[in-house]
């Protein structure tokens, strides 16, 4: 195993491990990549021609088609895909209520919907799950001090807080801290050109919560939905829903931790791929 280091060490590989890093990141964004580029066609399909198939339907088919592509190719196990498919059911539950509170709606057509929600948005969900599924084995990525019952509990409560901040207060902030506290110590190990590096877990959330970020932003402005200020046009959703999104995150990673935590002998050297904290004996 070679010398972990931090990411920004060794500044002279620095230009050449950023394009690995930006490579990698591009295989493990497979699934959403493709999501995304049947959101840019449909609509360039769909306004400029009549089609007998209302566009979100067609959508609905063509995301499944590609989540069987992925796992008969091996791109995907079955394990990783019950994972994304229960992200999907809970992806698609938020959505559901949050369009009947009105917090975004699905402008275009689509006869297969639950509660006025296309069903092929939970798929958009499931990306996230498909990315970390990917990230795990392509960065051999390890998580390190890892502390599963907090966080799984703060998980859960951030989710929660998308229901409950539309009837009491919004708590994102004391969760975020919570994170904070959990996540100390605990650190995120890849691998990019050869070389092990190290970064806090709670900074990968983050990151992975900018990226999140831009790709809503990229999903409203082809139409895949839309928030109330953005009918009578399109502008850039608002910075805070990073802070959303990196808080969904740890949801995700939680279920695709459950099952990487002892996937190593499947992947790699036969280590468990997250790791609790190690317990400090005490000095007689």
């Amino acid at each position: 195993m070679p010398e972990e280091r931090a990411p920004l060490s060794r500044l002279r590989l620095l230009p050449l491990r950023l394009v690995q890093f930006t490579a990698i990141q591009l295989a493990c964004c497979a699934f959403p990549i493709a999501v995304f580029a049947g959101m840019a066609v449909s609509v360039l399909v769909w306004n400029r021609f009549d089609m007998p198939l209302a566009r979100y339907d067609a959508l609905l088919i063509y995301v499944v088609v590609v989540q069987i592509a992925f796992v008969v190719l091996r791109l995907e196990t079955r394990r990783e895909l019950a994972v994304i498919c229960a992200f999907h059911l809970i992806g698609l539950a938020l959505e559901v209520f949050k369009v009947r509170v009105g917090s975004w709606t699905y402008p275009d057509a689509g006869v297969v919907r639950l509660g006025g929600v296309p069903i092929f948005s939970g798929f958009m969900y499931a990306s996230v799950g498909s990315y970390l599924c990917q990230a795990f084995r392509r960065f051999d990525l390890r998580i390190s001090d890892f502390r599963r019952g907090p966080v799984t509990a703060l998980a859960v409560a951030a989710y929660a807080n998308f229901y409950t901040h539309h009837f009491i207060w919004d708590l994102r902030w004391a969760v975020a801290v919570g994170f904070i506290l959990a996540l100390w110590g605990s650190a995120a190990h890849f691998t990019v050109g050869g070389d092990r590096y190290r970064m806090p877990t709670a900074v990968s959330f983050v990151l992975i919560g900018v990226f999140l970020w831009l790709a809503e932003n990229i999903g409203t402005f082809l139409n895949a939905w839309r928030y109330p200020d953005q009918q009578a046009g399109w502008h850039l959703v608002h910075v805070g829903k990073l802070g959303s999104w990196a808080l969904l995150v740890t949801l995700s990673f939680v279920l695709v931790a459950a099952v990487k935590a002892e996937e190593g002998v499947r992947y790699g050297d036969g280590e468990a791929r997250v790791t609790p904290p190690r317990r400090r004996r005490r000095a007689r």
